[in-house]
């Protein structure tokens, strides 16, 4: 007859105890979560190589259609050096616009 008793009442008393979260407190310490900003994976063309060749081609051809002889030369290499820098710009700005980021939930313990 005491074992009918014995067992209600130790669920009651674990139930009325409560379980701490294993989660939340361990030991005399506790979990501290918070969202960050993380931003995406970096762009596939890191070094903005088909932005710096086409303002490479762009710029070489705009460069020759300056100047006579030797100018001319210049005015090309010139025209392809500005341009693929320009090319490059543009390009890595552009990557870092569309850049996206997302939130992580990031959580460690603490010592109370």
């Amino acid at each position: 007859m005491s074992r009918r008793f014995l067992l209600p009442a130790l669920a009651a008393l674990t139930l009325a105890a409560g379980v701490p979260d294993v989660h939340a407190q361990h030991r005399g310490r506790h979990q501290v979560c918070e969202d960050v900003r993380v931003a995406d994976a970096p762009a596939k063309d890191r070094h903005q190589i088909a932005g710096t060749a086409v303002g490479a081609v762009a710029g070489g051809l705009l460069g020759h259609q300056v100047g006579g002889g030797k100018g001319k030369t210049l005015a090309t290499i010139g025209g392809a050096v500005a341009g693929g820098y320009a090319g490059k710009k543009v390009q890595e700005h552009h990557q870092e616009k569309n850049a996206g980021t997302h939130i992580e939930r990031r959580c460690h313990w603490v010592d109370d």
